[in-house]
């Protein structure tokens, strides 16, 4: 079972991809939030600022779990959690477009990587099941601003 505090926090950090999708998909509310909040935190611009953080950090939760491999795995599982921030560096950037499917891709690599670890048995056991759900919901997120962001 999922710790309260992890599903807490966890579904508390969609709030920003779920509000960058509505604002995408409903312009009175992206005026309503440009005016209270400013343009950056409405639309593509949060989905792709916010995502970039998220992406990175999902990468250093990998590094916190690499702690637990045998010394033969070592190499792979800090290896292998240093991707997710190369993969920001490297192909986020550019166009909206093409940073918010760069985003796409990485969420979903991301959650291969979560796989990976769970292989590994380095996440707990809860992990999968509580990482399919949220990267499903910031992925509607992200095609949704790359569909319709403006």
């Amino acid at each position: 079972m999922t710790p309260r505090a992890a599903l807490s926090l966890g579904f508390a950090g969609l709030i920003p991809f779920v509000w960058g999708a509505l604002t995408v998909l409903i312009p009175p509310l992206a005026g309503l939030g440009e005016a209270v909040l400013g343009a950056r935190f409405v639309g593509a611009p949060v989905l792709i600022a916010y995502g970039t953080i998220i992406l990175c950090f999902m990468g250093g939760v990998l590094w916190g779990f690499a702690t637990r491999a045998e010394p033969d795995l070592q190499w792979r599982a800090y290896g292998t959690s240093v991707l997710p921030a190369l993969w920001v560096f490297f192909a986020v950037g550019g166009t909206q477009a093409a940073s918010l499917s760069a985003l796409f891709v990485g969420f979903f690599a991301m959650l291969s990587l979560d796989l990976q670890f769970s292989q590994w048995k380095l996440v707990p056991p809860w992990w999968i099941g509580f990482r399919i759900v949220l990267t499903l919901v910031v992925m509607v997120c992200l095609g949704l601003g790359f569909l319709f962001g403006r």
